[in-house]
């Protein structure tokens, strides 16, 4: 059993929660409200509803499912010197968290957040849409299993990761390190697709880095009259 905090109790982070706690992992989920906003969500998946501060001082696994432009409100302190994997969901969109000139000028999103908050991160869950990563979970072997790409440059991490992705209902496969993350970024040909182990490698494959700001600009485009 790991002791996991999520925090971010949108829909990413509320599938992840009721995946978790049935998986017979401790849950703690938090968001930027305060536990009370929360009683529903935590009644309905069995997770712990509680603060910020104690979702990022987790043992074992702390999950990021927030828009970027909240990431600097983090507890940082605790995320810093924090010895749990931390994994990073979020996706960034401009035109809902403002220009972000890191990310602009080449960092990925995840390395930006890692430089935010002082820890590695491990890149996973943000390159599957909401309603899927809700719905299509199915065993392994499945003929129509969806993949889910995790990239970070801890090996060991990164099965960690892996392996839940794969426990949960999901195949998993390696992406490379958080630097190769971009590919599983909006815009690319592998995000928010459900293709299977094989279609998503093709897809990550098929990612041209000279396309990458058009790209952004385009999905950003078309996310907009929902964020």
């Amino acid at each position: 059993m790991m002791n996991i905090g999520i925090i971010g109790s949108g829909n990413i982070g509320s599938a992840l929660a009721g995946y978790l706690t049935n998986l017979g992992h401790q849950v703690m989920i938090a968001n930027s409200r305060g536990p009370g906003s929360i009683s529903e969500l935590a009644a309905k998946t069995g997770a712990i509803p509680a603060t910020t501060e104690q979702a990022a001082g987790a043992e074992d696994l702390v999950i990021i499912a927030i828009p970027e432009k909240a990431i600097p409100d983090l507890p940082i302190s605790i995320l810093a010197a924090s010895r749990a994997i931390i994994v990073d969901a979020g996706n960034y969109y401009p035109s809902r968290d403002g220009r972000n000139t890191d990310i602009e000028s080449g960092l990925t999103d995840s390395e930006w957040v890692a430089k935010v908050i002082g820890h590695p991160v491990i890149k996973a869950f943000n390159n599957i849409v909401a309603p899927s990563l809700a719905s299509k979970a199915v065993v392994a072997g499945s003929a129509d299993r969806i993949a889910i790409s995790v990239a970070g440059n801890d090996e060991q991490e990164k099965q960690v990761v892996m392996d839940l992705i794969d426990q949960i209902g999901f195949d998993a496969i390696d992406a490379g390190l958080l630097s190769k993350s971009w590919r599983q970024q909006p815009g690319e040909p592998a995000y928010c697709r459900d293709l299977d182990k094989d279609a998503l490698k093709s897809a990550l494959a098929d990612a041209d880095i000279s396309k990458r700001a058009a790209n952004l600009a385009h999905a950003d485009e078309m996310a907009r009259p929902y964020l």
